[in-house]
């Protein structure tokens, strides 16, 4: 069975994230979800800093696994670099650009 996320291992990864103001969280069933400039780009799921696979993702980490955030997700790519900033602020700027814009609410 799996467990919620800690908010040590979240403050963890966002203290490593890029502190420009451009990322926010957002927790959502016990795990969380991560916006860079207003787009979803990944998220902690059980203790795992997932993000969406993109060309640039799958470029900066050819060799990192495909793991699911939950049962019947679509697979995400585990970011094993977590504590080099520079790395991340790379990895974010470019799987933001590739990602589509925020569908507008009704």
């Amino acid at each position: 069975m799996k467990t919620a996320s800690s908010k040590e291992y979240l403050d963890f990864v966002l203290d490593q994230l890029p502190s420009s103001g451009e990322v926010a969280f957002k927790p959502m069933m016990g795990e969380y979800i991560i916006y860079f400039r207003g787009k979803i780009v990944g998220g902690i799921y059980d203790d795992r800093f997932l993000v969406k696979q993109t060309e640039a993702a799958r470029r900066l980490m050819p060799d990192a696994p495909l793991e699911t955030p939950y049962e019947g997700a679509k697979e995400m790519i585990l970011v094993d670099r977590i504590d080099e900033r520079d790395f991340l602020e790379t990895l974010l700027s470019e799987t933001v650009d590739e990602l589509p814009e925020p569908k507008r609410r009704r």
